[in-house]
């Protein structure tokens, strides 16, 4: 078993420079972790658009099939996230304006709001904003229609 990190990191920024060049982009990829994931940032380029995908979905693709090859190379460091031109980034930044505003409108009415499906990351941003704010956030339903109830934090009676 691959058990150092820094092995892990510097295949996962190998493999998928490598597949970036099967597209035909040269570049090099920024390897770092944060609490045992690997963050692998692509640089902008004239390819954004295909490597993002629609919704993400491209670059979801890379980062599952980067984290299969760690996988299936026995590195025990396998959560990686990739990100193309601080796209998931920006995106968590957007969220966090909207997800203020949610928090407010639950803060000062008391009622409880079911919110939008989402992501597990977009939902990680909501649950953490809301316990900065003082309020109680759940998870609910499955699959495609997992979402979140925001609650004001006291206990319900």
């Amino acid at each position: 078993m691959n058990d150092s990190l820094e092995d892990a990191i510097r295949y996962a920024k190998k493999y998928l420079e490598d597949l970036l060049s099967f597209f035909g982009l040269n570049t090099e990829v920024h390897a770092t972790s944060d609490d045992e994931v690997i963050q692998l940032n692509v640089p902008s380029s004239h390819m954004n658009g295909f490597l993002i995908g629609q919704h993400g979905d491209n670059m979801r693709s890379l980062q599952y099939l980067t984290c299969t090859a760690l996988k299936n190379n026995d590195y025990e460091h396998n959560r990686v996230n990739v990100d193309i031109a601080e796209y998931k980034k920006q995106r968590a930044e957007r969220l966090r304006d909207r997800a203020e505003d949610w928090v407010k409108q639950v803060r000062d009415s008391g009622e409880p709001m079911d919110l939008q499906p989402m992501n597990a990351a977009d939902r990680r941003v909501v649950h953490q904003l809301a316990s900065e704010y003082g309020l109680t956030s759940e998870s609910v339903g499955e699959g495609r229609d997992r979402h979140i109830v925001l609650k004001t934090g006291e206990p319900e009676s």
